[in-house]
């Protein structure tokens, strides 16, 4: 197996897949990348944390940071230089519940607390391991759905281009929280907020390229809503909101991940119930995104999708069928064909380093 593995990582890289062990997953999963074939091959496992659903690689690629998705909530560190993930100390607690998502930024991992509708701040000792949160912000209001949007629920937080600026999606509040983070002490500054269509329940962001622009997906609505970004105002501007589903689409649906290509010129967004693949190519004004079709996402109820580093395949995580399924992406067109898949129980993301 080690001589396979160090195979493997030659011929492409590595990636990982968060899945919930609460429903028959093996946690962490690593694998190697064929980068000629996209094939994914499965070196080692790790089930040392509940519930790892979202996983960012660390720079250099010899950390995994994993959010522990339940209602006493941390961060997981792994040290992923071997076949299987190893955890490096106790997960660190996050002081929110149900963190559904992880970015890192200026020596912290910031998470996305989904149950108590905040956002965490939580520093890096020198050999990557997490502490505890020392700053945790808490969004506030509600929307119209009484079942889904009672409260604020942070599903998304992601750091916007030039390391200003935070931003924050709550699907409860229908809106975009932007903060600035203290990069010496952690300390997060609530600074602005967008609303969205009520109702909406924003899920997920993607930047455009270029940093101009940025692509807020709904949950509760099959829409993406387009805004303008001004990085010196750190504010969003609303402009257009397309749907990402042929206007004939019968399935109740729930939009769960979207991504940008590298050169921007296509979106793609992960689509559950209807368990499609949008593809939206973009004009040269970036702000009116037409669907150019939809593609099968090879399994059922794709929670999160994912470029590979070389931005030729799409991998897609399909929670409820149990496997990822991966694309071929024609660079003309943007449209996706199906290339392979591979077993895993549970999957919530992947992640490439």
């Amino acid at each position: 197996m080690a001589d396979e593995t160090r195979q493997g990582e030659h011929r492409g890289g590595r990636a990982y897949i968060g899945s919930f062990t609460s429903a028959g997953g093996r946690g962490v999963v690593a694998a190697s990348v064929d980068h000629r074939t996209g094939t994914l091959t499965v070196t080692g496992a790790s089930d040392a944390v509940t519930d790892p659903s979202f996983l960012v690689p660390a720079p250099g690629g010899g950390v995994l940071y994993a959010v522990s998705e339940t209602e006493e909530g941390a961060v997981a560190a792994f040290d992923v230089t071997g076949p299987a993930p190893r955890l490096l100390g106790p997960p660190a607690p996050v002081g929110g519940a149900h963190p559904t998502h992880l970015a890192l930024a200026h020596g912290h991992a910031l998470t996305a607390n989904y149950g108590s509708g905040s956002v965490s701040a939580l520093p890096l000792g020198p050999g990557g391991a997490p502490h505890p949160a020392v700053e945790v912000l808490r969004h506030h209001g509600t929307g119209p759905d009484p079942e889904r949007q009672e409260g604020p629920h942070a599903h998304q937080v992601v750091p916007a281009p030039g390391g200003r600026w935070v931003l924050s999606v709550d699907l409860g509040t229908d809106s975009v929280h932007v903060s600035a983070l203290d990069p010496a002490t952690g300390g997060l500054t609530a600074h602005d907020e967008t609303p969205l269509r009520p109702g909406s329940g924003p899920r997920h962001l993607a930047f455009h390229p270029a940093g101009s622009h940025v692509y807020v997906l709904a949950e509760l609505a099959p829409t993406l809503t387009v805004c303008r970004w001004d990085p010196g105002a750190g504010a969003l501007d609303p402009v257009e909101e397309p749907v990402v589903l042929p206007t004939d689409a019968e399935a109740v649906s729930h939009p769960s991940g979207i991504v940008a290509a590298p050169d921007g010129r296509f979106l793609w967004a992960a689509v559950r119930g209807d368990d499609t693949i949008a593809v939206l190519a973009l004009d040269e004004t970036r702000e009116e995104p037409r669907i150019v079709t939809t593609v099968p996402c090879g399994g059922h109820w794709p929670r999160d999708l994912a470029l590979d580093p070389w931005g030729r395949r799409l991998y897609v995580a399909n929670e409820r069928s149990g496997d990822v399924t991966w694309f071929d992406i024609d660079p003309t067109t943007g449209v996706p064909s199906p290339a392979g898949s591979l077993e895993v129980p549970a999957a919530s993301c992947v992640a490439f380093a």
